[in-house]
């Protein structure tokens, strides 16, 4: 079943380049970075080896989906204006070989906060591509970010609605406030 979406959301999907470094380390024999990501999704099968060197292996991990949401443009935007717009990579501890999924990827930094919050993701970035930035930048401008921000009015509190009435109060004599006053 597919995922019902807005009609103003825009999918792209990306390659992500992962390298895998060896570790001096008796718990854990490697660590995973992003190296890259590619604009589209080459023709090579995912955990591709694609180059090697003392200690450490570049893969192609496999492919991605970057997603955009018209009322997530306001993060959108504060990523592309930033001094290094980035991609943000999320990967996953997996049983099977080669001990690491890849998760998934976005240009939201709050989508990226929200997996590193989690403490089961591995959380990178990568710089944005060229290309993948001119998609971004293009759906900011147009769908703008609004700055309108709704604020809820409260209701007057109604003293009498709050005070506490009981029976007693109304039969003792001495707490009943004449009428004339």
């Amino acid at each position: 079943m597919s995922e019902i979406r807005p009609p103003e959301t825009e999918t792209r999907m990306v390659g992500v380049i992962l390298e895998r470094r060896k570790l001096d380390n008796p718990w854990v024999d490697y660590s995973w970075h992003p190296v890259q990501v590619l604009p589209g999704v080459p023709d090579s099968p995912p955990w591709t080896r694609l180059a090697e060197g003392e200690g450490w292996t570049q893969f192609y991990a496999g492919a991605a989906e970057l997603v955009l949401y018209r009322h997530e443009s306001e993060t959108y935007a504060y990523n592309i204006e930033s001094a290094q717009p980035s991609v943000w990579v999320f990967l996953r501890n997996s049983a099977s070989e080669p001990g690491i999924e890849l998760y998934g990827a976005s240009v939201d930094p709050g989508e990226a906060h929200a997996h590193n919050d989690t403490g089961d993701d591995i959380v990178d970035f990568v710089p944005m591509p060229e290309a993948i930035l001119a998609w971004v930048t293009d759906y900011v401008q147009r769908h703008p970010p609004t700055k309108e921000h709704y604020r809820r009015k409260r209701d007057r509190a109604d003293p009498e609605a709050l005070a506490r009435r009981t029976r007693l109060y109304e039969s003792d004599p001495l707490r009943q406030v004449p009428e004339d006053e």
